[in-house]
């Protein structure tokens, strides 16, 4: 299924809109009064975008913090490189600057993969008699960033957004492994939670050799820390809840991970209870994704192996 990069980055950004701010520009947060922030519905701007970029931008309309007036801040995501992002830019400062007569904080989201090279963060227009104009906007480029600088992180959005960042292919299931830990440690829940982990899931998904390292990594770490990635994994990964564009292509690699995730299981269970018996691991591999998903979160309050039994037993009673 064909992924929609600019919808899917539309709806991180609009939901944490506040922590991109303070992660990328936080001298920009400091002016905001943050009761006032306002996402302008696309309806009333649709007109002034280019053909091709129907879904792409974000328009915030916040108040200067203890003021009356008000700017916009304006978020281009690119997923794909384009040389003519510069132009593109100036056009639609213009453009907004003309419909709403306010002052615009234009930057652009580079999202994509490759090329590294720097993006450009300025318009010219020049003569060789006379500089006509210079047209400067901010650039957030993800894959110039080191995603080892984010691993303190307190910032919910930085654990997402590593999964995008600059990383070598030995670092692949690191950098996930490094995500969730960083999810299940800070003070995100629910719906934020799940949006954020599906996101790490969709842009980093790992193959069979990365998944075992992630895996054995995950064996290593401090019970209760393992037991709350676990939960992200099997719980919100596995059923895929996604609400919008990044349910599809979650649950459509659902059936693909569930070996995965039964291993994980089958792991959790030996690090709380000890070896298996032949007789519970093989009622373990029969069981369906829903009833996976279900242990999953059963085994968390697990203290024996008459626990395992007990649940066990009353799938056959069902």
């Amino acid at each position: 299924m064909k992924i929609d990069h600019d919808a899917v980055f539309k709806q991180l950004l609009t939901a944490f809109f506040v922590e991109f701010l303070d992660l990328f520009f936080p001298e920009v947060l400091a002016q905001i009064d943050r009761d006032s922030i306002t996402f302008l519905d696309k309806e009333s701007f649709v007109d002034l975008l280019d053909p091709d970029r129907r879904e792409a931008d974000l328009l915030t309309q916040v108040r200067f913090k203890g003021q009356a007036a008000t700017f916009i801040v304006h978020i281009e995501n690119e997923a794909k490189d384009k040389r003519t992002i510069d132009s593109r830019m100036f056009r639609y400062f213009a453009r907004f600057h003309d419909r709403y007569q306010q002052p615009i904080y234009p930057i652009v989201f580079c999202s994509y993969v490759s090329p590294r090279t720097p993006a450009k963060d300025h318009y010219t227009v020049t003569f060789p008699d006379f500089p006509v104009l210079q047209f400067n906007y901010r650039v957030v480029q993800l894959n110039q960033l080191d995603w080892r600088a984010y691993l303190t992180s307190t910032n919910p959005l930085a654990a997402a957004l590593m999964a995008r960042m600059r990383i070598a292919p030995a670092d692949r299931w690191r950098v996930k492994l490094a995500c969730l830990r960083l999810l299940a440690g800070l003070r995100v829940q629910g719906q934020q939670q799940r949006l954020l982990s599906q996101f790490v899931d969709l842009y980093l998904p790992l193959k069979s050799g990365e998944q075992q390292q992630f895996q054995q990594e995950l064996a290593t770490l401090p019970l209760q820390e393992s037991e709350a990635v676990m939960e992200i994994v099997t719980s919100w990964e596995l059923k895929g809840r996604a609400e919008g564009l990044v349910e599809g292509e979650i649950k459509g690699r659902a059936e693909g991970r569930a070996e995965g995730t039964r291993d994980l299981v089958v792991r959790q269970l030996r690090w709380k209870l000890g070896d298996l018996t032949a007789v519970q691991e093989d009622q373990i591999a029969a069981l369906t994704p829903s009833q996976l998903e279900d242990l999953a979160k059963a085994l968390l309050n697990f203290t024996s192996a008459a626990d395992l039994d007990g649940w066990l037993a009353t799938l056959g009673e069902a």
